[in-house]
Formats: C-alpha cells, sequence, structure tokens
C-alpha cells in the first residue's frame, strides 16, 4: 500500500475541540451518577483519540426504499472491486473501507438502517441511524424522488447542526429525461438554504433489467461516476476541515449532554432544599400568627435557603445578600 500523507487540520477548530474536552472532564467530576460518569468520560476519550484520525467517515442515510444498500454495493464494486469485510453489524450500520484514486486518506463508507421503518424495532434501528448520521465527517442523504416531509425533516435538523450532506436522487432509470429535471430541480429548490446545487446528485444505483427483443434478459451497468467525482472533489478540497468540524461538532455535543446532566442533578439537589425549607418555613409561621412577624421570620428562612442553593449551583451567596433575594421574592 502507498504511503498515505497526513492530514494537516485547521488549529483553530482542534484548539475548541480540546478547550471543550477539557471542559467536560471538569463536569464529569461533579457527575455524582457513576454510570453516567463513566459513559461521558468513555465518550471523550474516545473522541480525543480522532484528534489523529487519518480516515473519512462517510454515512450514507435515507429510507429504506431509497436505495441505500445498492448505492453501497455499486460504490464497492465499482471502486475497489472486492468487498471489504463489514467492521460492524447489520443492526449498527455495516461499514467498509473504500479507496479512491485521487485521495490518498482512506474513506469509511457506513450503510445505516433505513428510517420510516414500521414497529418499535424499525424506530430503534432509525434511532440508531440517526445517531451515526450526527457522527459522520460527510452525509450522503439517499432519496428516491422529490423529497417527503419524513425525509425532509431529519435532513434540514442534520443541516442545523452543521452537518455537511450530499443529497443523492438514485433510481434514475425509472424516470423520463424531463421527470428527472424536474424532480432534481424540486429538490435543488427545497434544500438551497443548506445544500449547494451541485451536491445534488442523480445516480441510478441498480437500473432495473431489461429484455432484449431476441429475449436475452439485460443487466445495466450503475450509473454513480457523478457521485464518485463529487465525492472525491468535496473529500479532496474540504477534506482536513470535515473531520475537524465533525471533532469539534461532538465536542460541543458532549458539552451539552454534560451540561444537561449537571443541571438536572442540581434540580433534584434544590427541590430537596426547597422542600425541607418550606416545612420549616410552615413551622415558623404556626408558632408566629402576626403577620409582620410571619413575613420576617419566613424571609430569615428563605435567606438561609438560597445561600443553599446557590452552592448547589456553584454561586457562593452571603446571608445578607441571600436575605435581599428573598425578601424581593
Amino acid at each position: 500500500k502507498r504511503p498515505r500523507s497526513r492530514l494537516a487540520a485547521p488549529e483553530e477548530k482542534n484548539e475548541a475541540a480540546q478547550a471543550n474536552l477539557q471542559a467536560v472532564r471538569k463536569q464529569v467530576q461533579q457527575i455524582q451518577d457513576e454510570v453516567a460518569q463513566q459513559a461521558l468520560l468513555e465518550k471523550s476519550q474516545a473522541l480525543e483519540a480522532n484528534f489523529n484520525r487519518q480516515a473519512f467517515q462517510v454515512v450514507v442515510f435515507g429510507t429504506v426504499s431509497a436505495g441505500k444498500t445498492s448505492l453501497v454495493n455499486a460504490l464497492m464494486g465499482r471502486v475497489v472491486g472486492e468487498v471489504s469485510a463489514p467492521m460492524g453489524t447489520t443492526q449498527a450500520g455495516e461499514t467498509y473501507r473504500l479507496e479512491l484514486s485521487e485521495i490518498e486518506q482512506e474513506i469509511l463508507i457506513t450503510d445505516t438502517p433505513g428510517i420510516l421503518e414500521a414497529g418499535v424495532m424499525g424506530t430503534d434501528r432509525e434511532q440508531l441511524a440517526r445517531e451515526l448520521a450526527t457522527v459522520a465527517d460527510l452525509l450522503l442523504f439517499v432519496v428516491d424522488n422529490d423529497l417527503r416531509q419524513s425525509e425532509f425533516d431529519p435532513l434540514s435538523a442534520l443541516a442545523e447542526i452543521g452537518k455537511r450532506s450530499l443529497l443523492i436522487f438514485n433510481k434514475t432509470d425509472l424516470y423520463t429525461e424531463d421527470d428527472q429535471n424536474l424532480i432534481l430541480d424540486k429538490l435543488r429548490s427545497r434544500t438551497q438554504d443548506y445544500i449547494a446545487s451541485h451536491d445534488v446528485i442523480a445516480i441510478a444505483a441498480n437500473p432495473t433489467p431489461f429484455h432484449t427483443d431476441n429475449g436475452d434478459t439485460v443487466q445495466p451497468e450503475p450509473d454513480i461516476m457523478p457521485l464518485i467525482k463529487r465525492l472525491a472533489a468535496v473529500l479532496r478540497a474540504e477534506g482536513a476541515d470535515l473531520i475537524a468540524d465533525n471533532i469539534l461538532l461532538q465536542s460541543q455535543r458532549l458539552g451539552e449532554e454534560a451540561r444537561r446532566l449537571i443541571d438536572s442533578q442540581r434540580r433534584r439537589q434544590a427541590d430537596k432544599v426547597i422542600e425541607r425549607y418550606q416545612w420549616v418555613g410552615a413551622g415558623v409561621i404556626a408558632v408566629t400568627p402576626l403577620p409582620v412577624v410571619d413575613m420576617l421570620g419566613t424571609a430569615a428562612v428563605n435567606a438561609q435557603m438560597v445561600v443553599e442553593i446557590g452552592r448547589i449551583y456553584g454561586c457562593e451567596i452571603n446571608y445578607d445578600r441571600g436575605r435581599e433575594l428573598a425578601f424581593s421574592l
């Protein structure tokens, strides 16, 4: 195998991602749930290992009927000649190693479970597919017609979090040339806010066989060269940025997950403090029937409550400031 040159990832994005991971490690120390703490720690360690990653992660995403697996098979058959051993399970999405002559780095292609499958198992597989899509450096979103709402929603959601996508219009052999152009125009119009026109690509990954006049059955060759050319162009021009953007995005999502856990933990602790001081305040009111004394006594109790809640949220409040806040409440 030829030696692979190392990608020069943008320093600014890597530094931001490393700062995020350092913040996550500090947050992990505050989490009391040991299972959640360990899970976050493992995620941060796995993400940190990505800084030296020299392979592109490309994920194929779409409905069951759009022809995702046919696209992957066409890529592997046309470009590699022999499908590599999968590195995952069918349920988790199969991943294959792909090499393009124009790209020195390795390309990992993951075929995800289809979205919109029926039943509970289908829902679980769709959730898995969405998770795989969010960790991709580049997403190949496959459709076989104009976008349905059920396809538009996940595509736009992935775009909103900064996921780079190519929109693949598959099964073009089923349409006339005029219909193909009409569908392509609609796809480009609907996604123009987050997908460039030249990133909407028409292919036929597994064309339908046809019969000749003498009765022979002919299997046409896959028409995926437009995708191969665009995939190579994107990875060649944007490869280092795609990896850096993805690592930065994953570090931000990990930080948000840690903050949600800590916020939930703090809220539970604060609720216990509030409940305890409600009972104390009720006791003060019960033994002091004069209205003014009731207010002063309850405010004093609330002042101590504010101080304790401040500690939970990492905000040191002295008793005088706590009393001012209690009176304002």
